[in-house]
């Protein structure tokens, strides 16, 4: 594509394209997409020159299919060179990058807390000098950097910094959807590629220059390579196929070209090629200055005079001609060569963790503990910073080279462990068999996956309860009890199935279990088990147990962090810790453990749901729901749906919450999966509370617990307090209502959760006999210092006080607490409750500016059918008659027509219908 004298040729186009790119005066990004040879890389080369010459500084990275496992080896590329500029950020910008350059154990950024650190590196470097980041074979770039880039790369808008991306078109790559304009590069005209032939290979003889035209097709690459390979008498077949490669990929056939050259060199000159194809020596211009530490490949002259090596200018090192050279070098080695050439490469990475590792994993055959112990650190480094499957890669290899039969089967565990996090069921049920296959029969850590598998993938939580309860006891039989990984897995997994099963004796028996284990059970798992258990019970020190836990999170794995967000949910404690599983979700998701990922967006989703953020919590489920119907994490899924039928439910889109209850309730109720049964039953609650059909949510209420009482570990059976108050309430159950207040004040639920207080606080005083008594409580609850951080609750007490104001103290003292009560349920989109609310306003009298709202809906055509008859005079039995309906339903219809019309009483029926607009009167 290039000259001899380095004038692009047939490329006019693209340098139009390329020169308005760099001399625009604001940041941009681009991608240039096209096949192997195309000329992708000398289009770069254009760009960097084009850059230099307008000033810029140009800083150049390449991906490198050796390194594409490796967490952010591409962004230590491009950062290296400006670590100098780090020093100078503020504290958080450098401890992130501490993290991700191994200097710190703190946890992991996120994409965009990492992505907005390197753009502000960017920014302060680009102060003195616009940048310019050249980044060829991007496809190769592992997952951590890609999506780092392309959050950089859309936000260069306003900056002095251009980012431009080569890639193969042949290759996926996390590129594909960063949405980054793109230029395609493509192949030559014929005029364009005669002259670029006979540039660079005048006097072909006439057959062969038209055989090479015929060849290459306009592919630069092939134009430049192809005819030294026809001229030594390599072409041609005795069939008459050219270069005897009929139907062989262009790049194939160049692979066979370079491939002759590699043959001719020495042994020594090839070993020295493969120790640098193999550490990802860089190929073209600038590819030296990727890393501080890469073999340089020296000696290699020979290599260079064939055309298989060139010179960086920038650093006087042998580099690659092409990547295609690259992996030929790799692909031509014997298994002997290429671990002689791994084991060199170990040792110049000694201090890597990580490079050292791979490459000793790598150059060994035999079973060797050193090597397995490098990989199982290895494998750590990389769980802590996001990268789950090098992880699972590493460790599975570290279990190969284990010496002894145990340690072999500990890390097969470990591996199928990280697998399940990180949604990879399969891969993990295959390395569970493998180590069945090993003749030691199902290890303890073996259990842990299987249950796990069974558990996640179809809520099975029947046999997984039964194996890893088994497994405890066979350790404990055994004698092999003690302290460590394993055994914790066992406790915390037995704990979460418990928790879906929701089963009060078979959390006796855990109990019972745990508790003969004594110290061998770790205060996290401790506190788990008091949290997920029965937090009316066991939850009074929870809160501070979770808060010192947070307190630090050096060191934790992100399962860890996730059995910790849980515990937070279980005492209403999510919103303080939510960024630090949201910079866990955003890093996990990809590569990670996504399985943990799972469960923190339903945590972010509970939390959204609590604080009021409803349209943020419905795309969180959204999202949840894709991720884990990709993964077929079946549990997680329907576990998603729950909670996306309860905001459902809370929003007032009814229909769609039983939808959604009904899916949750005939998956779960057959499996026992309790946690999710309930949550169906609190959807049924919700949604017939939204309806105002009070004696069904009542009917729904008492199916998680009975009045007075809160049922022994059922979860929903503290969250539906309020729910099942209210709906006693409004059916005339009040002596039920008052006994479950008291009941939730005696079991000590303020001092569990400051919700708990909130609520707790309220149903004492909606169910209070002395006006002063209430009023004192309803203002207890009102004024709690965590009010405003459960706005629906606190609404729905605002709007109980309210009315309780009207009928004690007058209409205009309760206008204060229903006007709060009504703009909060609008901002919330809790449209039943809003109209509940502004109905009650205008009982108050309050001006018409006051009590306007955009959610009062219009009749139906059956409620304006019922309005008419009760006001005729006839009761719901009678309207029910007429109509073939229920008298509870007649009852729930006229309860949603009253606020809709803005009236309260059945007697101003008849004025509010004639008051209507004539298409909706009757």
């Amino acid at each position: 594509m290039k000259s001899i004298t380095g004038t692009l040729v047939g490329r006019e186009r693209e340098q139009e394209v390329l020169a308005g790119f760099v001399s625009a005066g604001e940041g941009r990004s681009l991608v240039l997409r096209g096949d192997t040879g195309v000329g992708k890389s000398a289009l770069l080369d254009h760009v960097a020159g084009l850059a230099a010459d307008e000033t810029h500084r140009v800083m150049r990275a390449a991906g490198v299919e050796a390194e594409s496992g490796l967490p952010f080896a591409g962004l230590h590329q491009f950062l290296y060179p400006l670590l100098s500029y780090i020093d100078r950020l503020d504290d958080s910008h450098r401890e992130v990058f501490d993290v991700v350059f191994g200097r710190s154990r703190s946890a992991p950024p996120s994409v965009m807390t990492l992505g907005i650190a390197v753009l502000d590196l960017f920014a302060l470097a680009a102060s003195q000098k616009p940048l310019a980041l050249v980044l060829d074979d991007g496809q190769w770039l592992d997952t951590s950097s890609t999506e780092v880039f392309g959050f950089v790369g859309r936000r260069l808008t306003g900056s002095s910094v251009k980012l431009v991306v080569g890639l193969r078109a042949d290759v996926a790559s996390g590129f594909d959807t960063a949405a980054l304009p793109a230029l395609p590069v493509t192949t030559l005209s014929e005029k364009a590629s005669e002259e670029l032939l006979d540039l660079h290979h005048p006097g072909l003889d006439a057959r062969i220059r038209r055989l090479v035209l015929d060849e290459a097709q306009g592919n630069p690459l092939a134009l430049l390579e192809l005819p030294p390979y026809v001229r030594g008498g390599r072409a041609g077949s005795d069939r008459g196929e050219p270069f005897g490669y009929s139907g062989v990929p262009l790049p194939q056939r160049l692979q066979h070209v370079y491939g002759s050259r590699i043959e001719a060199l020495d042994p020594a000159v090839r070993a020295v090629l493969l120790r640098g194809a193999l550490d990802g020596v860089g190929a073209g211009a600038g590819a030296g200055l990727t890393r501080a530490t890469r073999y340089r490949m020296v000696d290699a002259d020979q290599a260079a005079a064939l055309g298989l090596l060139d010179i960086d200018p920038l650093t006087g090192d042998f580099v690659f001609r092409h990547p295609l050279v690259r992996s030929t070098v790799v692909q031509m080695a014997t298994p002997n060569e290429r671990r002689a050439a791994h084991a060199a490469l170990a040792q110049v990475h000694i201090e890597d963790v990580e490079r050292h590792a791979s490459h000793l994993g790598a150059s060994t055959v035999d079973p060797d503990e050193e090597a397995a112990a490098a990989l199982e650190a290895a494998a750590d480094s990389a769980t802590r910073r996001g990268g789950a499957m090098a992880a699972v890669a590493w460790m599975t290899r570290a279990a190969e080279l284990s010496e002894s039969p145990e340690a072999r089967s500990r890390r097969l565990g470990d591996a199928a462990f990280i697998a399940g996090h990180a949604g990879r069921l399969d891969q993990a049920q295959r390395l569970v068999h493998s180590d069945v296959a090993s003749g030691t029969g199902e290890s303890p850590a073996s259990v842990v996956t299987s249950a796990y598998v069974a558990l996640y993938e179809d809520g099975d939580v029947r046999s997984s309860q039964l194996q890893v309860t088994g497994a405890i006891e066979q350790l404990r039989a055994g004698g092999a009890l003690e302290p460590g990984e394993v055994l914790t897995r066992l406790v915390n997994l037995l704990l979460a199935i418990n928790q879906y099963a929701s089963d009060a004796a078979q959390w006796e028996r855990t109990h019972e279990l745990l508790g003969s284990l004594g110290d061998l059970v770790t205060p996290a798992s401790r506190m788990y088990q008091d949290a997920w258990s029965d937090v009316v019970r066991r939850g009074t020190d929870v809160h501070q147990r979770v808060e010192t836990a947070f307190a630090d999170l050096r060191g934790l794995e992100p399962w860890d962090l996730t059995r910790l967000g849980v515990a937070a949910y279980h005492v209403d404690a999510l919103s303080r810790y939510r960024p630090h599983l949201q910079r866990t979700v955003d890093r996990e998701v990809e590569t990670g453990a996504v399985a943990a990922a799972m469960t923190m967006l339903h945590l972010i989703m509970l939390d959204q749901m609590a604080v009021g953020e409803w349209a943020e919590a419905e795309r969180t489920g959204q999202r949840n729901l894709e991720l884990t119907t990709s993964h077929r994490h079946a549990l997680f899924a329907h576990h998603t749906r729950a909670y996306l039928g309860l905001l459902a439910a809370m929003r007032g889109e009814t229909d769609r919450a039983r939808e959604l209850q009904a899916a949750v309730d005939s998956w779960a109720r057959p499996r026992g999966v309790g946690f999710l049964t309930q949550i169906a039953d609190s959807i049924g609650t919700t949604a017939a509370l939204s309806d105002g059909d009070y004696e069904a949510a009542y009917l729904h209420a008492i199916g998680i617990t009975s009045p007075g009482a809160f049922e022994p570990y059922a979860h929903q059976a503290s969250r539906t307090l309020l729910d099942l108050v209210e709906a006693a309430l409004h059916t005339g159950r009040s002596e039920q209502a008052r006994q479950h207040a008291l009941a939730a004040r005696d079991a000590g639920l303020p001092d569990v959760s400051p919700r708990l207080a909130l609520i707790t606080y309220g149903v004492l005083a909606m169910t209070a006999t002395d006006p002063a008594e209430a009023d004192h409580l309803y203002h207890r609850a009102k004024d709690h210092p965590a009010a405003s951080r459960f706005p629906f609750e606190h609404a729905r007490v605002c709007l109980a006080h309210g009315i309780h104001l009207r009928h004690t103290q007058g209409r205009k003292v309760a206008r204060i607490s229903l006007t709060l009560a009504a703009e909060t349920f609008e901002r919330l989109g809790a449209t039943a409750w809003a109209e509940r609310a502004r109905a009650e306003l205008r009982a108050t009298g309050a001006p018409s500016a006051l009590v306007s709202s955009p959610n009062l809906a219009a009749l139906t055509w059956q409620e304006r059918r019922i309005a008419a008859l009760a006001a005729g005079g006839l009761t719901n039995k009678e309207i029910g008659q007429r109509m073939h309906l229920s008298p509870r339903t007649v009852s729930s219809h006229l309860y949603r027509v009253f606020p809709k019309l803005g009236i309260t009483t059945r007697a101003a029926l008849r004025d509010a219908l004639g008051r209507l607009p004539g298409d909706q009167n009757v």
